[in-house]
This record gives C-alpha cells, structure tokens and sequence, in this order.
C-alpha cells in the first residue's frame, strides 16, 4: 500500500471521527441547550471540520494503478540465426558433457 493511499485512509478515518462528534455535540445540544458553552464546541467543531477539509485538499491525489499494456508475442518460431552465439540456457554448451 502507498503512502498517499494511507494517507487518504487516515484522513477518511479522521472524517468518520468529526462526523461522530458532530452528532455527539448535537445530542448535548438537545439536553444542555443552546447556551454559550454548547455554542463554543459545536463552533470548534466546525472549525476541526473546515480544516481537515483544507487539509484534505492539500494532500496528494492517490494516482491511479497504471496498467501495462499487453505485448502479443506470436506463435511463430524465433529466428534461430538470433542464438548462434549463446549456449541452450540451462543445458550448456553442445560441445561441452555435464559432470
């Protein structure tokens, strides 16, 4: 996994977290009211959520998985003229004997 990918990762994380506190803050709402203390954490809250934002935007985009192109190799045989100056791989040279 890249960088960047887990990067965006944290940053979506950290986005499910606000989202969290942001209904949180509203069910304090609902039973403290809306009086100066509530009024400063929902405040803060929405400030955490504008600058995550900013944040967001200034990551590096993930960069999509480049995909190879695919190379058709025929079914033809090679030019043997191709391999006269290398041994069969794996065999050894023909004028030479294994051990």
């Amino acid at each position: 996994m890249s960088q960047v990918t887990s990067l965006h990762e944290e940053l979506t994380v950290a986005q499910r977290c606000l989202d969290d506190l942001a209904r949180s803050v509203s069910r304090l709402e609902e039973r403290v009211g809306s009086g100066l203390e509530i009024r400063r954490v929902r405040s803060d809250t929405e400030h955490l959520r504008e600058s995550l934002s900013l944040l967001r935007d200034a990551t590096p985009k993930a960069v999509p998985e480049q995909h190879q192109e695919m190379v058709t190799i025929p079914d033809a045989p090679y030019d043997s003229g191709l391999w006269t100056d290398v041994d069969d791989e794996g065999l050894g040279a023909q004028d030479r004997h294994a051990p």
